[in-house]
């Protein structure tokens, strides 16, 4: 017998080479803020920081492990609208009004019925260049109320 007939040869396999070619970052698609809707996520957009607001800061002292909890609501916009951003922790050392940011993997969530835009852990806040546009104040989308209504027909 033979040795190549008998004994397996392991192929060389370049899986990594594969893997980055498939995982090739894309593009991010900025969103304006008159497009954002109730309930969607992943949203990328480029905002001016027009007002903070701290509304809650709590600081723990029962352990060690539990840093303080700080929230704000910040009010930013766009050349098509404003909304009200919810800061969380770190997040609202950066949202100091008068800077642009990028929001990267936005949320939209609901509170009492109106829109609050918002980052978690998934998400990401970074500084900006100042930007170029002049926010329209006039269309705040979180003053706009919206409602569950449950369709007729339709399972709950």
């Amino acid at each position: 017998m033979s040795a190549t007939a008998n004994s397996i040869v392991p192929q060389p396999q370049n899986n990594q080479n594969n893997d980055n070619a498939k995982r090739q970052l894309r593009k991010p698609v900025f969103t304006k803020v008159d497009q954002l809707k109730p309930g969607s996520s992943g949203h990328t957009l480029t905002v001016n920081v027009m007002s903070s607001n701290t509304v809650l800061m709590r600081g723990r002292s029962v352990s060690q492990n539990h840093r303080n909890a700080r929230i704000a609501e910040c009010l930013v916009g766009d050349e098509t609208g404003t909304i009200v951003f919810t800061a969380r922790n770190e997040q609202v050392d950066t949202m100091k009004p008068g800077t642009t940011v990028i929001l990267r993997n936005a949320k939209i969530d609901m509170f009492k019925g109106t829109m609050r835009l918002a980052v978690d852990k998934w998400g990401r806040i970074e500084a900006a260049e100042p930007a170029k546009f002049v926010v329209k104040e006039d269309n705040n989308l979180s003053l706009v109320e919206y409602e569950l209504v449950n369709v007729a027909g339709e399972a709950p």
